[in-house]
């Protein structure tokens, strides 16, 4: 039986993480599946047929270390998934202005790469709103995200300079459809599409994720959603194991929020088929690139 590492964190207690429901349908395609932190030193990556890299959840609290043992990874002789070309590329959201050179819709965003307070009244004006979000480039779970308007946002200054000191960063209107309607993850295997959730942030919150309350409802997608999300992943370079597209209602039709390929929950937990689903299509790309 082959063996394969799934790469996580030390400790997942305060997430809900679904991997564990990959390891049935991975055993009966041949594969015995283990996690393993990536924080854990002297690893023999040697000994595994693969790694992917599925809840790696703190890898933006350090992510030169986080590179690096990818790049050990790499030099070993198991096989990385996601590839790390394409974890050095979506590590920062810059990645999203490419996106959008190539013609795809994204949220309008406003890219800095130190913080100055004073621009920030400009940022409203620029983008014609009364509330933005500040995300770091480099982030994961929300971490470090400001939701401000023009009347609050002097209150939270102290904190966006600390968490912007060294880190560069984005800016962007608040979505309203966030809250109104939520937003829409699609999730790709291998470049087919498995299934998508709509997740819905808690009363007076942005954020979806569940560990901040959010509300998860499995949907089929409309026809234009689909191929928003379609043509979000068509502009990726490199076909990539799985990908999640998170869009959100913008305008007219659907914009692209992230295209999340390093360590995206898969919520395999809303569709039961999902698990069965990623196992055919990482076993059937691993026998492609053994032939």
């Amino acid at each position: 039986m082959k063996r394969c590492a799934i790469l996580t964190m030390d400790s997942l207690d305060d997430f809900e993480a679904y991997d564990d429901l990959l390891e049935k349908p991975l055993a009966e395609l041949g594969w015995q599946m283990e996690m393993v932190s990536w924080r854990e030193p002297n690893v023999n990556w040697d000994q595994y047929d693969a790694v992917v890299i599925r809840s790696p959840w703190d890898y933006q609290d350090d992510a030169d270390a986080f590179m690096t043992v990818l790049e050990d990874i790499d030099n070993s002789s198991a096989h990385l998934e996601n590839s790390i070309d394409i974890v050095r590329w979506n590590i920062d959201k810059l990645y999203l202005k490419e996106l959008e050179d190539s013609g795809v819709a994204i949220v309008p965003t406003i890219w800095r790469e130190s913080f100055d307070a004073n621009e920030i009244s400009t940022f409203f004006s620029d983008l014609g709103v009364d509330q933005i979000v500040f995300k770091p480039r480099i982030s994961a779970n929300a971490d470090n995200t400001f939701w401000v308007t023009k009347t609050n946002y002097k209150s939270k200054l102290a904190d966006m300079e600390k968490a912007f000191a060294t880190r560069n960063f984005m800016v962007q209107p608040f979505v309203h459809s966030v809250i109104e309607e939520g937003e829409f993850s699609m999730f790709y295997f291998d470049g087919h599409y498995s299934h998508a959730i709509l997740k819905t942030p808690k009363k007076d919150d942005f954020r979806v994720q569940e560990e901040h309350g959010g509300q998860l409802l499995s949907v089929e997608p409309e026809s234009e959603l689909l191929r928003c999300a379609k043509a979000s992943l068509e502009a990726i370079d490199s076909m990539p194991l799985y990908a999640r597209v998170d869009l959100v209602r913008y305008q007219d039709s659907f914009a692209l929020m992230e295209a999340e390929l390093i360590e995206p929950s898969l919520y395999f937990n809303m569709d039961e088929k999902s698990a069965a689903r990623f196992a055919k299509a990482f076993v059937d790309k691993m026998q492609r690139i053994t032939l």
